[in-house]
C-alpha cells in the first residue's frame, strides 16, 4: 500500500501510541512516537481519537505533547469542530490506527512501511581502517 501524502490519520491512545494502563498511562510503544513524528514530516494530518475524555484525555495530549506530537485535532474531525450532544462522534479520518482492529495493533515500524513501502535501511558497520583496532 503505497499511500499518498496529506491523508487524515486518526490514533488511538490506550493500547496503541502506549501500553494500555488506563486510567493510568502505560509505556510508550516501541516507536511510536518516531513514527508519529515521521508521518507528520511526511504531511498527514493526526488525529488523536480516544475514548479518554476530561482530565484522562489532556493527560494524554500532555503526555504525546511532551514527547514530541502535537495533533492536528483531537476527538474531533477538525479543531474548529464543536462537539454536540446529539451528533456522532464519529470522526473522518482516512486511516485509524487502533489496537482494537482485527488482528491487533501491527508494530509502529510494520505500520510506516505499510504507509510508505519504506524498508528500514540496516546500519552499516564502520569499516576498521589502519589506525582503527
Amino acid at each position: 500500500m503505497n499511500i499518498s501524502k496529506g491523508l487524515i490519520i486518526a490514533v488511538d491512545f490506550d493500547g496503541t501510541i502506549v501500553e494500555d494502563g488506563y486510567p493510568g498511562i502505560g509505556d510508550e510503544r516501541l516507536f511510536a512516537f518516531d513514527t508519529l513524528k515521521r508521518l507528520q514530516a511526511d504531511g498527514h494530518r493526526l488525529i488523536l481519537w480516544t475514548y479518554r475524555h476530561g482530565k484522562k484525555l489532556d493527560e494524554a495530549v500532555e503526555f504525546c505533547k511532551s514527547n514530541g506530537i502535537e495533533f492536528y485535532a483531537v476527538n474531533r474531525s477538525f479543531p474548529e469542530e464543536e462537539n454536540l450532544d446529539n451528533a456522532s462522534r464519529k470522526i473522518h479520518a482516512d486511516l485509524f490506527i487502533d489496537d482494537r482492529n482485527i488482528g491487533g495493533i501491527l508494530g509502529w515500524g510494520e505500520i510506516y512501511q505499510m504507509l510508505t513501502n519504506e524498508r528500514p535501511q540496516p546500519k552499516q558497520k564502520k569499516k576498521k581502517g589502519f589506525f582503527r583496532f
